[in-house]
């Protein structure tokens, strides 16, 4: 592997790595204000120790994400510095921009949290619970306006003078309708993240008889949260698809085997065999139209073929995975809805079953929307301004080796401490008196009454 391929690898496995745990912060901290507001409404102490238990883990995953965030942006000096040089000045306010908003609100606010249950009020504790969620969602969205421009660069020119790209309307780079497709997208998805795993620990603690007050109501918020999160993703998809098709052609073209351009309306591929070799796509199953409509929102308007040589076969499969789960969710939170609102969740095992082994699945999702973004922006760092060959540190081969060889183990060893953590948490349970919580017979017939 040549230096461009190692930093690339090297910054896509800390970047996929950073990815496992972000969505989930994003999810959770969005369902701890939910579940924080019914305790201060009701009054009912097992919505408090709800709170606690899932702030428990909210916090370890949150611990584990700042520590993997702050490797990735010293990557831009150590193996990426001819791009920090050239756009530096327009990446690196948005990032900025993070820092200063919402990781301090972040990590202000996370204090305040564990540790002033016993010294604020029960409403001044919400106020802080709801700036912790805000603060992570604001966070997501400095960080996804910066890659929306690499996607999509606007609000900028090049400076003949210092050879170096500089902004010219910054409110064009924070509105660029890349970036907020990709936010509103990517948000829904860890919210989708954050009901799956609330959804399955709920469903393991109902399998085996524990907690049973706890994991119905986690299950009952969790439900009707993913319903709507899951719903969210597959039409603000659709928008980041269509964007895509306004500003990446060559992206939506990889995507869909696109090899020669298709008189309008293009129709969408549901399956095939891509060959790059012969650039031919075999066993195809074609549905008329869809395409067109997905990317130009229009039956009269053509979808370019490929004119470059992206990796066609992994982002086809990737993307359509990606889609397949994203309808999976919607059944599985439809059918948790339901069982909830009618008072079954505990009648049916295998449902819970199948809760409890689709844990996985939202992080498998995630990856393969970010390999389909990243990936389909090859062979360009910053879409149609500079090359990816361009961008490299020029360092020796052997220094980037042994840099990624140390990610690796250390990214492991986090590994192993996070799934120790996690596992010891949601073994020992919630605190006793959530247990002792009595479930009216209301709540079962109809969990909105409490």
């Amino acid at each position: 592997m040549d230096l461009v391929e190692l930093s690339r690898l090297q910054f896509g496995l800390t970047a996929m790595y950073h990815f496992l745990f972000v969505p989930l912060t994003l999810g959770l901290s969005v369902l701890l204000a939910i579940m924080e507001s019914v305790w201060v409404m009701t009054g009912r102490t097992i919505w408090r120790d709800m709170v606690k238990f899932w702030g428990m883990l909210f916090g370890i995953n949150f611990a584990m994400g700042v520590a993997t965030g702050i490797t990735m942006e010293f990557q831009f000096g150590t193996n990426w510095a001819y791009y920090a040089h050239y756009v530096g000045d327009i990446f690196g306010a948005p990032l900025a921009i993070e820092g200063l908003m919402a990781f301090f609100l972040e990590a202000t606010f996370v204090g305040l949290f564990f540790f002033g249950w016993d010294k604020l009020t029960k409403l001044q504790h919400l106020v802080v619970t709801c700036l912790l969620a805000l603060g992570t969602n604001l966070s997501a969205l400095w960080i996804l306006i910066a890659n929306g421009w690499m996607q999509h660069p606007v609000g900028a020119r090049f400076n003949l003078d210092t050879m170096r790209m500089e902004v010219t309307d910054f409110a064009a780079v924070i509105f660029n309708p890349v970036a907020q497709s990709k936010f509103v997208h990517t948000v829904s998805a860890g919210y989708v993240t954050g009901a799956i795993f609330v959804m399955a620990i709920s469903a393991w603690y109902l399998l085996n008889g524990r907690h049973r007050p706890l994991a119905l109501r986690s299950m009952t918020v969790a439900a009707s949260f993913g319903l709507a999160s899951a719903l969210s993703v597959v039409v603000l998809g659709d928008e980041s698809g269509y964007t895509a098709g306004e500003n990446q052609k060559m992206k939506i073209a990889a995507i869909e085997a696109m090899w020669h351009t298709e008189a309008a309306p293009a129709s969408f591929t549901v399956f095939g065999v891509p060959d790059q070799a012969t650039r031919t796509t075999r066993y195809e199953i074609r549905l008329p139209w869809m395409l067109g409509l997905i990317a130009t929102r229009s039956i009269d308007k053509p979808v370019a073929g490929i004119d470059t040589v992206p990796p066609v076969l992994p982002l086809f499969w990737s993307f359509r995975i990606m889609v397949a789960l994203g309808f999976f969710f919607i059944a599985l939170f439809g059918t948790a809805f339901w069982f909830a609102s009618t008072g079954r969740l505990e009648r049916y095992r295998p449902f819970l079953w199948i809760c409890l082994l689709g844990l996985p699945t939202p992080w498998i999702a995630a990856e393969l929307g970010w390999y389909v973004a990243e990936g389909g922006r090859q062979p360009w760092t910053i879409d149609g301004v500079l090359p990816t060959f361009l961008s490299v540190s020029s360092v020796p081969v052997s220094n980037v080796w042994l840099s990624l060889g140390g990610f690796i183990l250390f990214y492991s060893s986090l590994a192993i401490v996070d799934l120790f953590l996690m596992v010891r948490t949601v073994r020992h349970g919630p605190l006793e008196v959530a247990d002792q919580a009595e479930i009216s017979p209301a709540f079962l017939t109809n969990p909105a009454a409490e």
